[in-house]
């Protein structure tokens, strides 16, 4: 009885491994189409289906009213909306970290996947041959010896044969049955991860939607007349054609832009009365933070605030400070891959002294941050503040790009991934940023 039931178990795994290789081939098995191609295009299928999980979330009217309530519903003040606004910045970098984890997670699977298809493929001539073997074995099994002793001879050959062959048929058909179980396994964490993934999409969406509805709410107290804030864009575009250089550009938005003039006044005030307080309290207590949300100008000065900034984007550091820009020079920023259409907070407390194109840079939001030093941020797609406004570090000011949209120039190499620059100066001169960072947030984005 032995072989027999060896034989019917070998059946089992066989049968197991042509669903294997059935599911695992789909349509391609039956065409004749080069492989590799095959798999190329249903990872670029797969792909697609991957960033249209997001970009088609939508809010119901509905839920965009139960948004618009809540915000109406919140104290409007001015401490109170900048901290909700902080404070759903920071859920939406969040999410948008988590999501691009997942997105990892999820390709990495399905590698894994293609590379077990591959293999079941493969493993189609050593299916036949394990259906066949068994096949011929059915139709003619072993002699009984105790029916027909006649037959002693034959039985012992055929036990000979057996004992030879099928230990290797039990491995292929073991092997193929594995790599099923293995396949399985794989689509239903694939799944998991997909549904993992459209739930904080979902969460996302609508703290876009709150981010949008309070810079609306924000932007509505500005004290500044429409006509005038045009007037002062119209008059920074102009300059910016004019500009040779960015540490030009600064210096004539400073001179001849009344807003950028007076976001110069004001920085200089405030750290003039810093170093007043500073004097009366006679401290050199480092600060443990940025100050209170309500804040109209920086609690801390931006040289006391090394170890406290947040990076503006989550992402991927693609290039860091002084390291070779691919064009013959050094970097005097970093560079940060982000996924597309992500949020862009301020780095730091400061005054918004332009916010438009120039150059090669796209969009350009500069943020005079006290104390002789500026932050610049290029690379966006959508900016969200005026010339004037007072930001707060953390506080959301623009958009990036989708990946059609992207920008190379001189922020970056040419990519299909946004890439978002920022450069730290000190009296006109790049510094390099990296002391500034919070340690957090910097070892979240990695290098």
């Amino acid at each position: 009885m032995g072989p027999i039931v060896l034989d019917l178990s070998l059946r089992r795994s066989a049968c197991l491994a042509l669903a294997a290789l059935l599911v695992a081939a789909g349509p391609a098995a039956s065409q004749v189409e080069d492989p590799a191609a095959l798999a190329e295009a249903a990872r670029d299928a797969r792909q697609a289906q991957l960033e249209d999980v997001a970009r088609a979330i939508a809010l119901t009217d509905e839920r965009l009213a139960e948004l618009r309530s809540e915000i109406d519903a919140l104290d409007q003040d001015r401490g109170t909306l900048n901290q909700t606004l902080i404070d759903t910045g920071k859920r939406v970098q969040a999410l948008e970290t988590r999501i691009g984890e997942t997105e990892t997670r999820i390709n990495a699977l399905v590698r894994s996947e293609d590379a077990i298809r591959a293999s079941l493929l493969a493993q189609r001539d050593v299916l036949g041959e394990v259906l066949a073997a068994l096949q011929r074995i059915g139709r003619r099994p072993p002699p009984a010896i105790l029916v027909r002793p006649e037959d002693a001879l034959a039985s012992v050959h055929s036990a000979i044969l057996l004992g030879a062959v099928v230990p290797d048929l039990r491995k292929a058909a073991d092997k193929l049955a594995s790599d099923l179980n293995q396949l399985v396994s794989l689509k239903n964490e694939l799944a998991r991860e997909r549904d993992r993934m459209q739930e904080d999409a979902s969460k996302l969406a609508e703290d876009r939607a709150r981010v949008e509805f309070l810079i609306a709410e924000r932007q509505g107290k500005r004290d500044a007349s429409a006509a005038q804030l045009a007037e002062q864009e119209r008059r920074a575009g102009a300059l910016a054609e004019q500009a040779t250089s960015l540490k030009d550009l600064i210096a004539r938005m400073e001179k001849e832009v009344a807003a950028a003039a007076r976001a110069k006044a004001e920085a200089e005030a405030a750290a003039a009365k810093r170093k007043e307080a500073a004097e009366i309290a006679r401290t050199t207590t480092p600060p443990k933070s940025l100050g209170e949300s309500d804040r109209l100008s920086p609690s801390v000065s931006f040289a006391d605030a090394r170890g406290l900034l947040p990076l503006p984007a989550s992402g991927r550091i693609t290039r860091r400070y002084a390291e070779d820009d691919g064009l013959g020079s050094r970097s005097e920023g970093i560079s940060i891959a982000t996924r597309p259409n992500a949020q862009v907070n301020s780095p730091s407390d400061g005054w918004i002294v332009y916010a438009g194109p120039f150059r090669s840079y796209g969009k350009l939001l500069i943020i005079n941050a006290g104390d002789g030093y500026h932050v610049l941020l290029a690379g966006m797609d959508q900016i969200n503040v005026e010339l004037g406004q007072f930001v707060l570090a953390g506080e959301p000011v623009a958009m990036m790009a989708s990946p059609k949209l992207a920008s190379a120039g001189a922020v970056d190499i040419v990519s299909t991934q946004p890439v978002l620059y920022i450069e730290f100066r000190k009296d006109g001169n790049s510094i390099d940023p990296a002391p500034w960072w919070a340690a957090t947030d910097d070892e979240k984005v990695g290098g």
